[in-house]
């Protein structure tokens, strides 16, 4: 007899919704509501469309991307560290609120021994774990994760040396502009002109330079390598090994294959940029065998086991996990692990034997994973191989290293590609089309030249092997119950989904209201727009939807990518994230003592990814100033030259523009754009002339003229050459026309907008 069909859970009401949040505070995410309430598809769809009512009546609101009842804190809160108690106690105030719901409530820091960046004092802001509490003084008690800023002690500049004696400070900060500080004679500590210091405000009256005395000289901005010095230090990015932590790393002795499955004649190769000088993923694939899987490949990954050699609560894991991740300037790395680890005993150099923790995947003709197994093995690479050399042997121009390996490794590796390919498209990951650029410089640090590097099938192959890879890890350690750091990518919120509607509607492109977001609807948007006017504009404005890719202890899923788990598994070397997911699966599959310490629960796991995920940030946001005084540096003796470019932002204050080429960022200033008032309107990301309509809006192209540039800064001024649009779609002549308002100084503009997009590394 056959079962009745299964009768769909009934709806939740508003109450239920509330309560079910009120149960989890600071933990409710739309995904975690509609698994309790059991809502797919349809359902789910309505469920959003509840919450943004809920929203807007003020009975929910969303931090960090998680739902929370108004009036409370979300478990993981960013607060600042605001004064003491009666008994010593720090007490923080959170850093975001909403005073329509009465005061900001007070946190009770827990004290405790601290661990590296734990400690934290007045002034400074912190990324907390927080509970609430019943006390008279404090409604919360909290724990710090991560501090994020501390308190400006200091203020980091270039030394100028006057004639008189005594000098003074430029800072390096774009906020800081034109804000020079005096530095008498005899408080300048021997610094020379050109020095880069660190100096702390004795004085500041009110007419005249503020005083400051130098605290440290921290280099010479005339030096090879000074520019990205500047942020090392602006962001306290930790530089210089500890020596235990040396020490440690050079006593490490290579692996041997006691213990481990010898793949030493399995022919993996590596493929990596031309420049790279680590190798840490090495890969293989041949036809399957098995009759069962017909057109099937064997694919192997191969990545240098470093859980061998860094140990859980070694010199070298705590620095590790302190630094959190490498960090890539265009004129130096600061690596996450000495070079003795990273430079030698883990990079998979041909012909040497190197230890390595692999995954062998059986995939399908149809590109999708059919089954995988984990092994801890000796390897040795057959080659060492860069993306273009690789593909030009697949496209019939071998060298006589690919010679030899083209049929019986590199082809069957692009066949592999091919269906793998082929399980991407059928899976809709996001697809924006965002040139990345990249700078060469001269032997004197200085830019040479600033190149977008050609997107090769080699690229692809090895992106996709590696997100296969790093589902397979996810997937291994969730199965086996271990808990383990996942890489998370929320989908947009449901403020920036309206917004995009919102803009969209102004290009006449409806996007649906109520239903649950894809990347296959935001391709399909990306689709209808490819090869026009608006295709820069909208990628812009589907990229500033998106949420921020993050590591965390719970799984929520992969929006960009469409995966419902993945986990980074596949750069060890570089990112501490990886190193985690390397013990879970040794302490998974019982291969070896050194795995995931059994305290390291989903609790402490979560600390980790706040803090490695701030990390991230931490280097991102100092790589994109580093690539900024580079280029204002390039172009700080062209003063009066003319640029083409795109706006690539609007603000009330004015413009940003991206110019061609060299991708330097620059700003125009409202009050220089033209002989009457631009109003600023936020849903089409456009300012607009009051009498003329003339528009001047995101992703436009505009001619522009440098008028000022802030090298040690990385700030350029422009001025604008062309006419806008005529709103309705009109262009008015692009001549270029003089301006009636000349440009000021750069003192009291606000600092231009960076980069936000990183391709490749960072998924």
């Amino acid at each position: 007899m056959a079962k009745p069909p299964k009768q769909p859970a009934a709806f939740p009401s508003k109450e239920q919704i509330l309560a079910f949040i009120g149960d989890r505070p600071g933990k409710a995410t739309v995904r975690e509501i509609a698994r309790a309430f059991n809502l797919k598809n349809d359902r789910r769809a309505e469920l959003k469309r509840v919450l943004r009512e809920m929203s807007g009546e003020g009975q929910v609101e969303s931090s960090r991307r998680k739902l929370h009842q108004p009036g409370t804190l979300p478990s993981i809160t960013l607060a600042d560290i605001v004064t003491r108690d009666a008994d010593g106690e720090f007490i923080a105030s959170p850093a975001e609120w909403d005073e329509a719901h009465g005061p900001a409530p007070k946190i009770r820091i827990l004290s405790r021994r601290a661990k590296p960046g734990e400690s934290g004092g007045i002034g400074d802001r912190a990324l907390l774990r927080v509970e609430p509490i019943d006390d008279a003084d404090a409604q919360y008690s909290g724990r710090i994760i991560k501090v994020i800023d501390h308190a400006k002690e200091r203020v980091l500049g270039i030394y100028r040396s006057l004639p008189s004696g005594g000098g003074r400070l430029v800072p390096v900060d774009k906020k800081q502009i034109g804000k020079e500080l005096s530095i008498p004679a005899g408080q300048s500590k021997d610094a020379q002109d050109g020095d880069l210091i660190a100096v702390s405000v004795q004085r500041q009256g009110r007419f005249g330079l503020a005083v400051a005395r130098v605290e440290e000289k921290l280099g010479s901005i005339k030096s090879e390598r000074a520019v990205s010095l500047i942020a090392i230090h602006g962001h306290e990015i930790p530089h210089v090994f500890p020596q235990a932590v040396l020490a440690e790393a050079e006593a490490a002795k290579p692996a041997a294959v006691t213990g481990r499955e010898d793949w030493r004649d399995l022919p993996l190769v590596t493929i990596d940029p031309a420049d790279a000088k680590d190798h840490d993923d090495a890969v293989h694939a041949a036809p399957d065998p098995d009759k069962s899987n017909p057109g099937g490949t064997v694919l192997t990954v191969a990545i240098a086991d470093v859980a061998h050699y860094v140990r859980p609560g070694s010199a070298l894991d705590r620095e590790a996990l302190l630094r959190g991740n490498s960090v890539y300037f265009p004129d130096r790395v600061v690596p996450m692990l000495p070079e003795r680890i990273s430079n030698d005993l883990c990079s998979l150099r041909p012909n040497e034997d190197r230890a390595a923790l692999a995954v062998r995947m059986i995939v399908g003709a149809d590109g999708r994973k059919r089954s995988h197994t984990f092994h801890r093995v000796l390897m040795r690479s057959a080659a060492k191989l860069h993306y273009a050399q690789a593909q030009a042997a697949v496209d019939g121009r071998p060298d006589d290293t690919t010679r030899p390996l083209l049929d019986g490794v590199l082809k069957p590796l692009y066949d592999a590609y091919a269906a793998l390919k082929r399980a991407r498209q059928a899976r809709h990951p996001l697809d924006l089309d965002l040139p990345e650029r990249k700078i060469l410089l001269k032997p004197d640090g200085t830019v040479d030249r600033v190149i977008s590097p050609e997107r090769l099938d080699a690229h692809r192959l090895i992106e996709e092997f590696m997100i296969l890879a790093n589902v397979a890890a996810a997937e291994s350690s969730e199965r086996a119950k271990v808990p383990l750091i996942y890489r998370v990518h929320d989908e947009p919120s449901l403020e920036k989904v309206e917004a995009l509607r919102t803009f969209l509607e102004t290009l006449h492109i409806s996007l649906p209201k109520g239903g649950v977001m894809r990347g296959e609807q935001f391709n399909h948007i990306l689709a209808k727009v490819k090869g026009g006017d608006v295709e820069t504009l909208v990628n812009e404005i589907v990229l500033r939807t998106q949420s921020q890719a993050e590591y965390a202890a719970e799984n929520y899923g992969h929006f960009g990518l469409n995966l419902r788990r993945y986990a980074h598994f596949t750069s060890p070397i570089r990112r501490y994230a990886d190193l985690v997911v390397h013990r879970a699966l040794i302490r998974a599959f019982n291969l070896g003592s050194d795995g995931l310490p059994n305290n390291q629960d989903m609790a402490a796991l979560g600390e980790i990814s706040a803090q490695i995920s701030a990390a991230e940030r931490r280097a991102m946001k100092a790589e994109r100033e580093t690539n900024d005084r580079l280029i204002a540096h390039h172009l700080a003796d062209r003063i009066g030259a003319t640029f083409e470019g795109r706006i690539s932002g609007v603000t009330r204050a004015g413009l940003f523009v991206k110019l061609d080429g060299t991708g330097a960022d620059g700003f125009i200033p409202a009050r220089t754009i033209g002989d009457e008032f631009f109003r600023y309107e936020e849903a089409m990301h456009a300012m607009i002339g009051n009498r003329s309509g003339e528009t001047h809006r995101l992703g436009y192209r505009v001619t522009v003229k440098l008028v000022e540039a802030a090298p040690v800064a990385g700030a350029l001024r422009f001025e604008l050459l062309s006419e806008g649009r005529i709103t309705g779609g009109a262009s008015r002549s692009t001549a270029a026309r003089p301006r009636p308002n000349a440009p000021r100084p750069f003192r009291n503009e606000p600092p231009h907008r960076q980069s936000r997009h990183k391709r490749g590394k960072r998924r």
